[in-house]
């Protein structure tokens, strides 16, 4: 089953206190001379005093200065500065809908299996990003957000590595979604108790690569120098394997082609320092019954966890959440594995304002959230699809969350 998903990257631009000073004009009045009886008039505002020479040079020399530090301020205001501005996205309900193509549409429907009423929401986070490559924040905008706690002021290395374009980011944030909703679909079905076979396939073969001519879209890597590979977690080994293997000798790569065995040898191609064969691969999943996920304009992998949490809501009895609402985080393996995704400040600032009280944070992403939890929100961290079905069955029970474990600077 293959998801859809259209690429893009969600781009909101965030844009504090003029303290102001009263003025106050007072009367000075002269009263007539008890030995003078004609009259002195009343002068109901004191009339400017001649400042002395230096006095009025001074003030001509300030003038000046203060044009500087005008023209100063609109030129840092419109100077981009060499970073990006992280701050909180949209927030979307794996269990409600959202837009998608121009429309409504739920981000979860399943088919042929029965489903269940839902309560509360089970949020997934983004952060958005202001500026790219090409258009940067200013750097009044820059010293805005180092003094917000909801924001992150990073290089813009951190998100567009020197030599990949903003094209090339937003298409593999798009691959990455699509994997991730592959992998938060099995992982649900496979808690659930079923069992999902697993393929890794050749999904490109670059141009000019030592892979081309000899690998096609569409083989499936059965595995390479002996090593079988089979499941998302095997992309990581299949990395290791080739890293070992390195430029100097042909890998042996055997693949299934259409239902026939072939062996093949390639020889990795050193770029960067890395060995690569030049092939881009993804995992396919075979599911029992059929799971659809949308969601329009959000790349990256960090919404696998809630993704599965959402159907696992879906396709078992009763409330999973027990009416709350809550959000969460976290990359998700097939086996159930929960990982790190980055931004978690702006996403735990996100889920406050969209009003959850507890929040699932990544057991590997504690030492950023020790500090950085908004009040009002629960955060509870979890390692493990088990772990976060756990926390949440507790809450709906109203059982004793203080068992759950919770990020310290341990943890």
């Amino acid at each position: 089953m293959l998801t859809t998903l259209a690429a893009g990257r969600t781009k909101i631009l965030g844009f504090g206190r003029r303290p102001e000073a009263d003025a106050a004009l007072v009367a000075n009045a002269t009263r007539a001379s008890p030995a003078d009886p004609e009259r002195t008039p009343v002068a109901f505002f004191t009339p400017p005093r001649t400042a002395p020479s230096s006095a009025r040079r001074a003030s001509r020399a300030g003038w000046p200065l203060l044009g500087v530090a005008v023209v100063s301020a609109v030129v840092l205001s419109l100077l981009p500065g060499p970073y990006l501005i992280e701050q909180p996205g949209p927030v979307f309900d794996t269990l409600g809908s959202a837009d998608y193509e121009g429309e409504a549409q739920p981000l979860i429907t399943v088919s042929g299996h029965e489903t269940y009423p839902t309560a509360g929401t089970l949020d997934l986070l983004t952060v958005s990003v202001q500026g790219n490559q090409d258009v940067r924040p200013g750097w009044v905008d820059v010293v805005r957000a180092w003094a917000d706690r909801s924001r992150s002021v990073i290089p813009v290395e951190a998100v567009y590595p020197s030599g990949v374009s903003n094209d090339q980011v937003d298409e593999q944030n798009a691959v990455d979604m699509q994997n991730s909703q592959k992998s938060a679909i099995a992982a649900a079905l496979i808690h659930e108790g079923y069992a999902i076979p697993s393929a890794v396939t050749v999904s490109q073969v670059s141009e000019g690569s030592p892979a081309e001519g000899v690998l096609r879209e569409g083989d499936v890597l059965v595995s390479v120098n002996g090593t079988s590979l089979a499941t998302d977690a095997d992309v990581d080994v299949l990395r290791g394997l080739v890293a070992a293997n390195g430029a100097s000798t042909p890998a042996e790569v055997v693949i299934d082609r259409a239902g026939t065995t072939v062996t093949e040898e390639v020889t990795p191609q050193e770029v960067a320092g890395t060995p690569l064969l030049g092939v881009g691969v993804s995992v396919d999943y075979t599911y029992p019954f059929d799971v659809t996920l949308k969601l329009d304009q959000v790349g990256g992998p960090s919404a696998g966890m809630m993704f599965a949490l959402g159907i696992i809501d879906k396709t078992t009895p009763g409330e999973l959440n027990g009416g709350e609402k809550v959000a969460g985080t976290g990359t998700i393996t097939a086996s159930g594995e929960v990982g790190a995704i980055g931004g978690i400040r702006q996403k735990l600032y996100g889920a406050r304002d969209a009003g959850a009280t507890v929040f699932l944070a990544p057991a590997s992403n504690c030492l950023d959230v020790v500090g950085n939890v908004p009040s009002g929100l629960d955060v509870y961290s979890v390692a493990t699809l088990d772990e976060a079905v756990t926390a949440l069955e507790t809450v709906a029970d109203d059982g004793d969350t203080a068992s759950l474990p919770t990020c310290t600077a341990g943890r």
